[in-house]
């Protein structure tokens, strides 16, 4: 494999082969349906800080982090439907730990889908076992017939974004890789945030601190997030 693929795999440039339009079209499905043939729509967003919405360490501004603006969002776009959002996200964790109370935090509340964001932590760990843990989650979930999206990590000011070696950008591929491979869903954060500073945008106006977003960089991952829950009518996110 050369080195400029390598480069532009690790930049976010593997698409992942469930649809957005598609993937959750059960799901969408669901949500549109009005009483009394609908039934509660339940979410669960599993990780670390991020999802958890720790801001500047130890404020927690969980209205502002992506799960809750997720829950709003779906609100809006499905007026009919019932909709729970459940985080399960523990501060500090990596995927490891995760993975390890995944059945009884996760599976225990069939949910209809399931997000996964442990980036951020998983640096400095043995990558096979990461890659085993978020393999095993995604397999665990997909046997009970639960819908999931990967979310690559949001930044770290101390990460070099366009650096293949960083240890950010490669837990970023090798979650676009499993993706893939697993043929589920995949909100890519971190190509989200490097588009934006590389469109001019200041990284540390998206960050509460070094490696927790604030509001603005939780904007930008509900914007990917919201891809994946398309207006029936149109097909479309937007």
């Amino acid at each position: 494999m050369t080195s400029a693929l390598l480069v532009a795999l690790s930049l976010g440039f593997v698409s992942p082969q469930a649809s957005p339009k598609t993937y959750l079209s059960d799901v969408v499905q669901r949500m549109t349906k009005d009483w009394p043939n609908n039934r509660m729509v339940e979410i669960v967003c599993h990780g670390h800080s991020v999802p958890a919405g720790y801001a500047k360490t130890p404020e927690i501004r969980a209205a502002d982090a992506y799960p809750n603006l997720l829950r709003l969002a779906l609100f809006e776009r499905f007026p009919h439907a019932v909709i729970n959002v459940t985080v399960t996200a523990i501060g500090g964790e990596n995927s490891i730990s995760g993975e390890k109370r995944f059945a009884h935090d996760v599976l225990e509340r069939h949910p209809d889908v399931v997000t996964i964001d442990y980036g951020l932590n998983d640096r400095g760990l043995d990558p096979v076992a990461v890659r085993n843990a978020w393999q095993s989650m995604v397999r665990q979930a997909k046997a009970q017939n639960i819908k999931v999206i990967l979310m690559t990590p949001t930044a770290d000011q101390s990460a070099k974004m366009d650096d293949p070696n960083d240890p950010l950008v490669q837990r970023a591929l090798m979650i676009r890789e499993l993706a893939k491979e697993e043929d589920v869903g995949l909100v890519d954060s971190f190509e989200a945030f490097r588009l934006a500073v590389a469109g001019g945008k200041p990284l540390v106006s998206l960050m509460a601190q070094v490696n927790h977003p604030n509001r603005q960089g939780h904007e930008l991952v509900l914007a990917r997030l919201l891809e994946w829950f398309p207006k029936p009518e149109s097909g479309s996110a937007r």
